[in-house]
């Protein structure tokens, strides 16, 4: 079974020819080679591209050791480079691994005829910092886990089975191969411990790998709650015994960001037009790691589908806030009071703008109007979308003109925010 990965196959396409370096990031065991070296690869075969005008190099394996030496690499491609006016591929995944590897990728953008691919680790060049490291000339592909219409279509069966084991496993592609369910869990576990936690850890030279580990396991209690580093260190003094400074734990949440173990979604003022700096939500990258990390206890169905919906805009190409909206009320004694209502998503990508509400179910007129309340509270005209679990309430503009779609809708219609 293969999972065709069709969109990032689309970019992969798009950018050839941008005269940048295509580069390649996710988090680790999302499928990042897999694109490259297979589903890349056959495409560039059945277009016509030459197998020798395909360089490919995993730098990580015993027999390309001594190609982390730069010289020696920029020289191997130099050889196996065919110059007859026709692009060469050339694809390196690792490429982290070999040393001044930046200043050998820059070199790549200045040989004719070629095209450079490279994927690797999340170091810290691989994410946020990826533009700076390549002074304008690095174009990232970001690579997600299995969204949920990929996973379908490549298990297929039963839906309402599909988005089950979609909600406790998660969307790494391994996970969704393997056959059982103490095999899914016995690959979570020993991925992130192997992998996530001690590259996190080695990376950034920890001297408290124990404290990161708390934390981890704390943010995976806390998806789609709002919290803070303050708020964080008094939950390892009161529940874990643990001291450790507000600063330690800011550094520790942007290590998992770097990894691409967590996102962070800030909090926006919807009328004052401002960022409120006192609290943010954090969501999983992989909602498999999130429940193994708590024993697959605390499955709340709306905070999981909470955190789909978040990865899914993000994979969308969106960006993505947390809302707050001031109102004003009357106490039962007549006092006016100031209330600040959330909007689960503010969600961007100019010029639009959609405001978005994750509801399980509305089972009454009290839970719609609850949940209709910070939408139709907005001074904008943006459009409002109540995002439903109960995929049988679904497919109108109610008359306050917020659409409710469905859960299935949502995550199988790539189009239907636009």
């Amino acid at each position: 079974m293969e999972f065709s990965r069709k969109m990032y196959l689309q970019k992969l396409v798009r950018a050839d020819g941008n005269g940048m370096i295509k580069i390649v990031t996710g988090i680790r065991r999302c499928g990042k080679s897999y694109l490259l070296f297979n589903i890349f690869r056959n495409y560039l075969l059945a277009q016509g591209v030459p197998e020798d005008h395909i360089i490919g190099l995993a730098l990580d394996e015993r027999e390309n050791k001594k190609l982390l030496n730069p010289d020696r690499l920029l020289d191997y491609i130099d050889r196996h480079i065919v110059k007859d006016g026709k692009k060469n591929y050339v694809i390196l995944d690792e490429v982290q691994l070999v040393d001044e590897f930046v200043s050998v990728l820059l070199s790549m953008t200045h040989k004719q005829n070629v095209e450079t691919y490279v994927s690797g680790s999340n170091s810290k060049f691989l994410s946020k910092d990826v533009v700076t490291e390549f002074r304008g000339r690095g174009w990232e592909i970001r690579v997600h886990p299995l969204s949920f219409a990929e996973y379908y279509e490549g298990m297929g069966g039963d839906y309402q089975q599909a988005l089950y084991d979609y909600y406790r496993y998660g969307g790494l592609p391994q996970v969704a191969l393997l056959a059982t369910e103490e095999e899914k869990k016995q690959y979570l576990q020993t991925v992130f411990e192997t992998t996530y936690l001690k590259d996190v850890i080695e990376r950034n030279h920890l001297r408290n790998p124990e404290g990161m580990r708390k934390l981890i396991q704390v943010m995976a209690s806390c998806i789609g709650s709002c919290t803070n580093p303050n708020n964080i260190v008094n939950t390892f003094m009161s529940g874990e015994k643990l001291v450790i400074s507000s600063a330690a734990v800011g550094h520790y949440l942007e290590y998992l960001q770097e990894a691409f173990i967590i996102s962070e979604a800030q909090r926006y003022d919807v009328k004052g037009r401002k960022y409120i700096g006192s609290a943010s939500k954090y969501y999983f990258e992989d909602l498999g790691i999130r429940n193994m990390l708590i024993n697959f206890r605390q499955q709340e169905e709306t905070h999981i589908m909470e955190n789909i919906i978040y990865d899914e805009l993000l994979l969308r190409g969106y960006s993505v806030d947390v809302g707050q909206v001031e109102v004003w009320e009357k106490t039962p004694e007549g006092k006016r009071v100031r209330k600040n209502l959330e909007i689960d998503f503010v969600v961007n990508n100019p010029p639009q703008r959609i405001y978005i509400q994750s509801v399980l179910v509305l089972p009454d007129r009290a839970k719609t109007e609850q949940e209709q309340r910070p939408l139709v509270n907005i001074p904008d005209h943006f459009r409002k979308v109540i995002i439903l679990g109960n995929d049988f309430q679904r497919g109108w503009i109610d008359e306050e003109g917020v659409q409710i779609i469905s859960m299935r809708d949502f995550l199988l219609n790539p189009d239907i925010l636009t």
